[in-house]
């Protein structure tokens, strides 16, 4: 089988070639290529004559595709497969595997990096030190005895409820499937906006959640609350964030993805709103992450391979 890593997936070569091997042997023709790069025609290039190709959050739309035709299989090396033409896929006969559960508790962690860095206001204090001040104006609140809303209960959502428990805070949820967990209340939409004082977003990019925090959501949302996003950009109206960061409406946010990948303009509305963190997709990336992620790709071209695909979105 010809296997082509049309990028490198955050550990070094010699360890992503030494990962693969030892799941799927020496067999299969590996080509690793030690740069991204996300232009079309070079990854058309890259991917000429693979059966199987590894890559993670890169743009691989029909017009790509279309231009492979000894292509069978996509391992993307990230949760999310929205860059990828799923409909054009089917429409080949192309399997779809995703690396689901790599990043779980890095971006977990996140969340509550960013959760404290917000209520105890650490970036303004680290500023105001600096400068020469005191913590006058600056004193934040204990997340413990908060209400803190999950939107999303897939494995990350989960990791991110229990995370809260341990912190004592009075945990929300909202999915579109309840479920019984002990210590969270799954509640509507609304009502977790108007309850919540610490709201956090764990739901796929998909058609239904493209847009799903506008301005009246939150308007909706308690005065004084926190927003975290580390799920997909276009599922917040970043504009809406802003004004509502700007109005004083809401305390402070957090958001690691934007309408597309980073470097994002200097001039996007959100680097110019009040008590916001930007950063620049990080929630998924540590290094134990990526080294989870390498070993599930082995195992999705070990399956592939064997006839018995797992992970599969399509």
């Amino acid at each position: 089988m010809k296997i082509a890593f049309l990028e490198p997936l955050g550990i070094s070569g010699d360890k992503l070639k030494e990962t693969i091997e030892s799941i799927i042997g020496t067999d299969h023709e590996v080509t690793y290529y030690n740069d991204r790069n996300e232009d079309p025609a070079e990854l058309v290039k890259r991917s000429k004559g693979a059966e199987c190709v590894v890559f993670s959050n890169i743009k691989f739309g029909k017009d790509i595709i279309e231009k492979l035709p000894d292509l069978k299989m996509i391992c993307v090396a990230f949760t999310g497969v929205d860059l990828v033409d799923i409909e054009y896929c089917k429409e080949r006969g192309i399997r779809v595997s995703n690396c689901a559960g790599y990043s779980t508790v890095a971006v977990a962690d996140l969340v509550f990096a960013f959760a404290i860095d917000l209520a105890r206001n650490v970036i303004p204090c680290d500023r105001v030190i600096r400068e020469g001040g005191t913590k006058q104006g600056l004193v934040g609140f204990e997340l413990a005895g908060r209400k803190m809303g999950i939107v999303g209960a897939g494995a990350i959502g989960t990791r991110v409820m229990e995370i809260a428990k341990a912190f004592d805070c009075e945990v929300y949820a909202y999915s579109r499937t309840v479920k019984d967990i002990p210590g969270v209340k799954f509640v509507s939409f609304e009502e977790l906006l108007k309850t919540c004082d610490i709201i956090s977003v764990h739901v796929p990019q998909t058609a239904e959640t493209k847009g799903m925090f506008g301005a009246k959501e939150f308007a909706m949302m308690k005065e004084g609350a926190l927003f975290i996003n580390l799920a997909r950009g276009p599922i917040v109206d970043s504009e809406a964030l802003a004004n509502a960061l700007n109005a004083g409406h809401l305390a402070g946010a957090a958001v690691d993805v934007y309408e597309k990948e980073p470097p994002i303009d200097k001039d996007h509305v959100l680097l110019h709103a009040k008590n916001l963190i930007a950063t620049p997709h990080i929630a998924f990336a540590s290094q134990q992450a990526f080294e989870k992620r390498a070993v599930i790709v082995g195992n999705n071209l070990k399956a592939y391979a064997e006839g018995n695909p797992i992970n599969v979105i399509c």
